[in-house]
């Protein structure tokens, strides 16, 4: 397994977090071919890395409503 560089990545919080603390998912948006996912409350945590065309169908199929309760 190829390991990635994160010291300098910009994460950013997901829309989709719950806002009072809880369920807090982060991402990062600066590589092509990846996206690394990891949980805000343990940032130096372990990290998922996803293939950008993978997480692309996950947030598609959210945001459809395909993934809901």
């Amino acid at each position: 397994m190829r390991s990635i560089d994160l010291s300098a990545a910009s994460w950013r919080k997901s829309s989709y977090s719950n806002q009072d603390g809880g369920a807090c998912v982060e991402v990062c948006d600066d590589l092509d071919a990846v996206v690394p996912v990891r949980d805000s409350k343990v940032p130096h945590g372990p990290v998922l890395v996803f293939p950008a065309g993978g997480w692309s169908s996950f947030v598609a199929a959210v945001r459809s409503g395909r993934l809901s309760d």
